[in-house]
């Protein structure tokens, strides 16, 4: 005969469960006999300070004991992690620090659950293994009942007339046990989760940690693959253009006796050439300039000021070399700002100021264009407001019509 899959699933998870509350009943009864003990002791003497000394004593020194035992018993039973609330120890152990630590750990919780809601639980597991064991004898009754003696199973159960009833009983109670023994077991998991885990709030600061871990890898990503197009650009297409504009000028001042149209049409095939080169040169510039990998952010932007076709006044302080990911973000911001003055507001002139103060990297970029420009217009700023806040940076513009055009950035740079 095949048992069906979901009478066997339903067997299992009943005997999973309700052996993991049979689990929980001494560990939830362990602290029992230190209250009683505290109470017996302080009516019979009366010293009340001493017995509540005592007691306290025991109940701290037990409960890192319980719950760990817990942790274990869930975990290894029915597959669920109470996480360890993990708080960083204070450097210099103060009033405030301990307090705070003590806020964080929260060791009165634990307290609570195993010395005053260990012993309920522990009832509610009584009873769920009561009805279990109700169940099997219900149903096993016209098995064990024959074992008793003749006179005993007549006083007991008659001439066999309420064998049926009790194993009916049996049946009933056996097909309600699953469900009662997973409910009580998860109830027991919920309230562990509660009480012997981390606080939400602090379960909530760990997730925005474990975030902030992720986004800064993926920026990083991001930049090295930025970094590895730039490479491949400038190693590949950009030397396979080079020499095919070589070529074709060598073509042409090689190759006199080439009819007009043959010779103009390789000449503009030369000119589109070149212009490639200069276009994929901007492109590259854009990505990554090799010299911010290499030489940093002053040498990058001393190089985008002098190509940049309007003058630009360029003060850079910096006490030491930034993040690789806040270069890029910087270089970024400069090199838009003075292609949107130069295209766009037919700016005259721009101030670009960079300054390192503290842990934080100041990026201003000033024209002296017609001004106008709006974050809200979907234009380029847009992005580049995105790109500085993926580093949990601020972007402000100040831009009112017929200028000047201010562009601030403030990038945190700790490493």
């Amino acid at each position: 005969m095949t048992i069906p899959a979901g009478l066997r699933r339903a067997v299992l998870r009943a005997q999973r469960d309700t052996g993991f509350l049979a689990a929980g009943v001494l560990p939830h009864l362990a602290l029992v006999p230190v209250w009683a003990w505290a109470a017996a002791t302080t009516a019979r003497t009366g010293n009340w300070l001493l017995t509540v000394s005592v007691s306290a004593a025991l109940v701290l020194l037990v409960t890192p004991v319980l719950t760990a035992v817990q942790r274990a018993r869930y975990r290894m039973l029915i597959g669920v992690d109470v996480p360890r609330p993990t708080p960083a120890a204070p450097e210099q152990w103060t009033w405030a620090s301990t307090a705070r630590w003590l806020a964080a750990t929260r060791p009165w919780r634990k307290i609570g659950y195993h010395l005053l809601l260990g012993p309920l639980l522990a009832l509610l597991e009584l009873l769920v293994l009561a009805v279990a064991a109700a169940c099997l004898a219900g149903v096993s009754a016209y098995a064990w009942s024959w074992a008793l003696p003749t006179g005993i199973r007549q006083e007991w159960f008659g001439y066999l007339t309420q064998l049926p009833a009790y194993t009916a009983a049996g049946l009933l109670l056996l097909s309600a046990l699953p469900w009662t023994a997973r409910a009580v077991a998860r109830a027991e998991a919920r309230l562990a989760l509660g009480l012997l885990g981390p606080s939400r709030a602090q379960r909530l600061q760990e997730r925005v940690d474990q975030l902030a871990v992720s986004r800064t890898d993926l920026i990083e990503a991001v930049d090295a693959e930025r970094r590895r197009i730039e490479r491949d650009l400038h190693d590949g297409t950009q030397q396979r253009l080079v020499s095919l504009a070589v070529n074709l000028g060598l073509a042409i001042a090689t190759r006199p006796d080439l009819p007009s149209d043959a010779r103009e049409v390789i000449a503009r095939a030369h000119l589109e050439a070149k212009e490639a080169i200069a276009e994929l040169n901007d492109l590259v510039r854009g990505l990554h300039p090799a010299v911010l990998e290499d030489r940093g952010l002053d040498a990058a932007l001393s190089g985008l000021a002098a190509r940049t076709p309007l003058p630009v006044r360029l003060r850079v302080d910096l006490e030491e070399r930034v993040a690789p990911n806040v270069e890029s973000v910087a270089y970024f911001v400069i090199s838009e700002a003075l292609t949107n003055a130069t295209k766009h507001a037919n700016a005259m002139r721009a101030e670009v100021i960079v300054r390192q103060v503290g842990e934080v990297l100041r990026v201003r970029v000033t024209d002296d264009g017609l001004g106008g420009a709006d974050t809200a217009a979907g234009t380029g700023l847009t992005g580049l407001a995105k790109r500085v806040g993926s580093l949990d940076g601020t972007f402000h513009v100040s831009s009112p019509v017929g200028g000047p055009t201010t562009i601030t950035a403030e990038l945190p740079c700790a490493r």
